[in-house]
C-alpha cells in the first residue's frame, strides 16, 4: 500500500508497469462490472494511455483498489486547517476534475491530483482570451449535509457565457458531476459547520487548442477545483471600507461582454483596482462608458442601496453589469422581508443623498457595507453597521448553514455517501 500511495503522487508517466498491470482494462472492467452506481465515478483507462482514468459513471470500489476505504481519512474538515484564520487565498488539496470537448464532443472526465495543465503555446485562451469562470461556495450545514449554495444559477450564466464566447457548454450531468467529485475529493478540506468558513468551488472553461488566426478554439477544457476559504476581505467580517467612484476607467463596453464572468473583464480591472489602493480605497465603483452617469458595479461586485425610504435598489445595466447571483439572491429576500426592490438605472449625482447604506455584494463576501463614496473633491457617508443590510447578509449565511428555512431552493445536497455500501463515492488518486 505505501508504494502505490506513493506513486499516486508522480506524474502518470513515472508509473511503474507493475503497477499499470495491476490497474489493467481487464481488470478495471471485471471490478466496475461487479460493483456499479449510477452516481459514482468509474475507472478507466483513456485510448493511447496507460493511465488509469475516471468518467463519472459507474464505480469502482476504492477498497478494491487501494485496501482501505477513504472514509477512513476522516470527513468534513479532516485536514484540520486553522478555519478561523482562512482568508481567500490558494489552499493546496487533493485535486480537480477535468473535462476536454473535441471533435465535437465532450469525453468521459478525469479527476487530477497534480495541480498543473499542459496546453499547446498557441492555446487559444493565451491569444484570443476564451475563458470563463464561475464561482460558489458548498456549506456543512447544521444537519451535518454538504450543500452548494446557487450552483444552478452560476450553471445558467456560464451557459451564456459561452454562448456569447462561442465555446461549448458542459451538460447538466457533467457540470454536476464535476462539482460533486470534487466536494467528495476533498471533503476533508470542508470547513466544518460553525467555523464561519466554506468550501468555494470555481468551474472555469477555456479554449485549449491551438489557433493561429482569430476564431474559436477548435478544443476546450472544463475544470473545477475547490478551495477552503473564509474573508475575502482582510480587513475583516462585514467591516465597512470607503469607496473611490471611478471616473479614470471604464470596466465594460456598454454593448460590450460586461455582463459575461470573462477572465479578460477581471484583467482589465487591476489597474485600477491597484490605482484605487495606492489612494488609500479598498474598492472602487465603475459609472457607465458612454456618459459617466449611470451607477455599474465595484471592482468585482455587485452595487446595492438601500433609500431613505426603505427600497432596494441596484442597477439594471444587462450589457455591461454581470448577473450577480448573490444579488439575485438578496433581492429575493429583500423582498420577503416587505422592501420595495427596484432593479434599474441608477444616476448616481441626482440620487446618491437618497442612499441610507451601501453595499458590495457578491459570493466571496455577501455584503461588505461602504461608509464613503468619493468623487474628486466630494464625499458621501454611509452607515458604517448597514442594519438593512446586515440583516440580509445574516439571512443569507443562515440559509446556506441550513439554520433558516431554504424556501427559495438554494441549496444541493450533495451526496457523500453510497447509502447501500456507507462508503465515499470516490475515485482513487490519479497516478
Amino acid at each position: 500500500m505505501t508504494r502505490i500511495h506513493h506513486m499516486a503522487t508522480v506524474a502518470s508517466t513515472a508509473v511503474s508497469s507493475a503497477i499499470r498491470a495491476r490497474f489493467s482494462i481487464a481488470a478495471v472492467a471485471a471490478a466496475t462490472a461487479k460493483k456499479r452506481s449510477p452516481l459514482a465515478p468509474c475507472i478507466g483507462l483513456r485510448a493511447g494511455s496507460s493511465t488509469p482514468t475516471s468518467s463519472l459513471g459507474g464505480v469502482v470500489s476504492p477498497t478494491d483498489l487501494w485496501g482501505s476505504d477513504p472514509q477512513s481519512n476522516g470527513g468534513v474538515g479532516a485536514a484540520n486547517l486553522n478555519w478561523g484564520e482562512l482568508g481567500f487565498e490558494y489552499v493546496p488539496t487533493n485535486g480537480h476534475t477535468r473535462y476536454v470537448w473535441k471533435d465535437g464532443k465532450w469525453d468521459s472526465g478525469t479527476y487530477q491530483r497534480d495541480p498543473y495543465i499542459s496546453i499547446h503555446i498557441l492555446g487559444n485562451v493565451f491569444h484570443y482570451g476564451q475563458a470563463l469562470f464561475e464561482g460558489f461556495k458548498a456549506f456543512q450545514t447544521r444537519d451535518g449535509s454538504v450543500a452548494t449554495f446557487v450552483d444552478d444559477k452560476c450553471m445558467a450564466r456560464m451557459e451564456h457565457g459561452t454562448k456569447r464566447f462561442r465555446m461549448p457548454m458542459p451538460p447538466r450531468d457533467i457540470w454536476e458531476s464535476a462539482i460533486d467529485e470534487v466536494i467528495r475529493q476533498n471533503v476533508g478540506f470542508v470547513p466544518p459547520y460553525g467555523s464561519g468558513g466554506s468550501f468555494y468551488v470555481r468551474p472555469f472553461i477555456f479554449g485549449s487548442g491551438p489557433r493561429l488566426g482569430l476564431g474559436p478554439s477548435t478544443e476546450f477544457t472544463f475544470v473545477v477545483f475547490g478551495n477552503p476559504v473564509g474573508s475575502y476581505y482582510k480587513t475583516g467580517q462585514l467591516q465597512a471600507l470607503d469607496a473611490l467612484v471611478n471616473d479614470e476607467y471604464d470596466r465594460a463596453a456598454p454593448l460590450g461582454c460586461g455582463d459575461c464572468k470573462a477572465a479578460g473583464n477581471y484583467a482589465a480591472d487591476l489597474e485600477s483596482m491597484v490605482m484605487a489602493k495606492n489612494k488609500g480605497f479598498a474598492i472602487s465603483l465603475y459609472l457607465d462608458g458612454k456618459e459617466r452617469r449611470y451607477v455599474e458595479e465595484f471592482n468585482t461586485s455587485n452595487f446595492v442601496a438601500i433609500t431613505k425610504d426603505g427600497r432596494y435598489l441596484t442597477p439594471d445595466m444587462p450589457r455591461s453589469v454581470l448577473a450577480g447571483n448573490t444579488n439575485t439572491v438578496l433581492r429575493l429576500i429583500a423582498a420577503d422581508m416587505g422592501l420595495k426592490v427596484e432593479m434599474r438605472k441608477i444616476d448616481f449625482e441626482a440620487e446618491v443623498d437618497t442612499f441610507v447604506e451601501v453595499g458590495a455584494v457578491g459570493t466571496a463576501v455577501v455584503v461588505t457595507p461602504i461608509k464613503s463614496l468619493t468623487r474628486g473633491e466630494r464625499v458621501w457617508q454611509f452607515a458604517e453597521q448597514p442594519p438593512v443590510l446586515k440583516e440580509l447578509h445574516d439571512r443569507v449565511r443562515a440559509i446556506q448553514q441550513g439554520e433558516m428555512e431554504d424556501k427559495h431552493n438554494w441549496l444541493r445536497k450533495v451526496a457523500l455517501e453510497d447509502p447501500k455500501r456507507k462508503r465515499l463515492l470516490s475515485i482513487y488518486p490519479a497516478l
